[in-house]
């Protein structure tokens, strides 16, 4: 048993895996309380996941593990294939780039320390540390999608795509067993689904680098976030909060 497993998202990044395998393997081998690594491999068209299997024959000694698929599905498909197959009694969802550097994970532990069930990485609250801002069109859509989040019922959380999340382990498998949404807007659902149940979710700043290359477009997948959350939305008003409970029963 791991204190904490690490659950990273793998699409279109071989450009800078390398780097990022370094990075995180070291973290993980050094780990007080001992650490895995789970990189998923969300059907990426380039050689990601020959990269990452490359590293792990050339350094068994560190635990990183490679789970891997053809068919491209969705980062939230991927983050719950990888939080479902981990061991560590906490899970951290972390981007492949790294944006938000792995040490800032003491900051989220403390949130749970402090009794919380979920930990969100925070780019909007006082103390968070922005170096390399996006584009300002996307800093504008953000907001946007922001504020939709909040008409859908999710309140309480300023930044709730920031990809750095910390989970006690039994709440995340519970969480993610009920997943519907597949691409990027399945953080709202999280959320959502969190709150409905009662769980404990709290927000806290961290350091993070826009690092020039993302995997989201933001026509594309923009338009499919904001269908994702009108549909969470319509679910809530019609069907209720308890709809999107998770347990049996709420705390």
């Amino acid at each position: 048993m791991f204190k904490l497993s690490i659950v990273l998202p793998v699409f279109r990044e071989a450009s800078r895996l390398k780097d990022s395998l370094a990075s995180v393997a070291e973290f993980v081998n050094s780990y007080e309380g001992g650490a895995e690594a789970i990189f998923v491999n969300d059907g990426s068209p380039d050689n990601c996941a020959d990269i990452i299997r490359a590293y792990i024959a050339a350094h068994p000694e560190y635990p990183v593990k490679l789970i891997s698929y053809e068919l491209n599905q969705g980062k939230g498909f991927a983050v719950k294939e990888g939080v479902l197959k981990s061991e560590g009694q906490f899970i951290l969802m972390s981007d492949t780039d790294l944006s938000t550097p792995l040490k800032d994970c003491s900051k989220l532990m403390a949130g749970i320390d402090a009794g919380a069930d979920i930990v969100c990485g925070s780019r909007a609250v006082i103390g968070s540390e922005i170096g390399d801002n996006p584009p300002l069109l996307r800093r504008m859509l953000s907001r946007v999608f922001n504020v939709l989040v909040r008409i859908s019922g999710v309140h309480g959380i300023r930044d709730t795509q920031c990809g750095f999340k910390l989970f006690k382990a039994d709440v995340a498998k519970m969480l993610f067993k009920k997943m519907r949404i597949r691409a990027f807007a399945f953080d709202v659902e999280l959320i959502a689904r969190a709150k409905a149940s009662d769980f404990k979710v709290v927000e806290v700043p961290v350091h993070w680098d826009y690092s020039g290359h993302s995997t989201v477009r933001v026509f594309t997948h923009g338009s499919k976030m904001l269908f994702d959350v009108f549909l969470l939305a319509l679910k809530r008003v019609f069907r209720g909060k308890d709809s999107l409970n998770v347990r049996n029963g709420v705390r």
